[in-house]
């Protein structure tokens, strides 16, 4: 069996049909994933402080926030 680079279009076999998801299935799981790391981050806020990694809570704040703003774009998306 040989590998080609190009095909035909003649020879292509057709595209297969999208799936149907529900993205925000997958945004809510992460969105709880996030809320775990900043629990986890608050209760260890202290020692943030004394090693100079504060950046870490703050990047888990983001990444909730951007959470949300893909939750409603995944809703909006979902009602159209």
């Amino acid at each position: 069996m040989t590998v080609r680079l190009f095909i035909k279009d003649s020879e292509r076999r057709p595209d297969p049909a999208p799936v149907k998801t529900d993205d925000r299935k997958v945004v809510l799981v992460g969105l709880v994933l996030w809320i775990v790391a900043l629990g986890v981050m608050l209760a260890l806020l202290p020692q943030l402080q004394e090693s100079d990694l504060v950046w870490l809570l703050w990047t888990v704040v983001v990444g909730f926030g951007l959470g949300l703003v893909l939750l409603v774009f995944t809703s909006r998306r979902h009602t159209d």
